[in-house]
């Protein structure tokens, strides 16, 4: 596929139809997991993040009918799942929040509290046991990430973390912000760095998607242990910005 420039008009053909279909699946299912998440609330976490973890699981198939949206995942061989660790990955639209809790082993995801603003939808990822962090506070936004990520890290969950903060523009790897890799230096959880392009075909703040296949790569746990969160970081960022320059 030609590289995009997130600078650059996209010229490619829209498709409206499709976009439309998919934003209303998204809309219409998402209200409905959410509002069944909190009729199960009292239920394990095992039921509710299974219910989740199929609804997502459901908008990947329908990203793939309505507007031919595919995706292939490489290095699967290098997840344990009975390894919890932290997944460092980089970040250009709302595919990989979704696709991510498919592909990879049970987690709790970091959320800016903002997204608490919305009912039923931002509500009900409380109940999947989510880090909320309030990004105006970077001193208690790093602390409630160390606490918490910690605890569900003991308790044998992944944590997903985005590592640049916000979007990215299609091929764009932002620097690093330090909270992930903190939690990392403090917990001594593995870090396994996630590369997608999935901006590719999914553009940040458009309402267009477009059909092609999503490339994952999965890399190898990096230890963490004894290790500073600098040097973390820098692994991590090297790794991620290595395998796109790859795709």
């Amino acid at each position: 596929m030609t590289q995009q420039n997130s600078s650059s008009v996209d010229n490619r053909p829209k498709n409206y139809i499709g976009s439309a279909l998919l934003f209303f699946a998204i809309f219409f299912t998402a209200t409905i997991e959410a509002t069944i998440l909190f009729a199960l609330f009292w239920a394990s976490f095992e039921l509710r993040y299974k219910i989740g973890r199929q609804w997502c699981r459901l908008m990947l198939w329908s990203m793939e009918v309505c507007v031919g949206l595919k995706y292939e995942v490489e290095g699967l061989e290098s997840v344990n799942p009975e390894q919890a660790a932290i997944i460092f990955s980089n970040h250009q639209s709302a595919w990989e929040t979704l696709a991510l809790r498919y592909i990879l082993p049970t987690q709790s995801a970091v959320m800016k509290r903002e997204l608490l603003y919305l009912p039923l939808w931002g509500w009900s990822l409380l109940l999947l046991k989510s880090i909320v962090i309030d990004k105006r506070n970077a001193r208690g936004a790093l602390k409630s990430l160390v606490k918490d990520g910690t605890k569900y890290l003991n308790e044998g969950l992944w944590v997903l973390i985005f590592p640049e903060g916000t979007r990215a523009g299609a091929r764009e790897v932002l620097p690093f912000s330090v909270g992930g890799a903190m939690l990392a230096h403090k917990s001594g959880f593995p870090v396994v760095p996630v590369a997608h392009n999935a901006g590719d075909f999914w553009t940040r703040y458009s309402f267009f998607k477009y059909p092609g296949t999503i490339k994952v790569k999965i890399g190898a746990p990096i230890e963490t242990k004894g290790r500073k969160a600098a040097d973390i970081n820098a692994e991590a960022e090297a790794w991620i910005r290595k395998a796109m320059s790859e795709m």
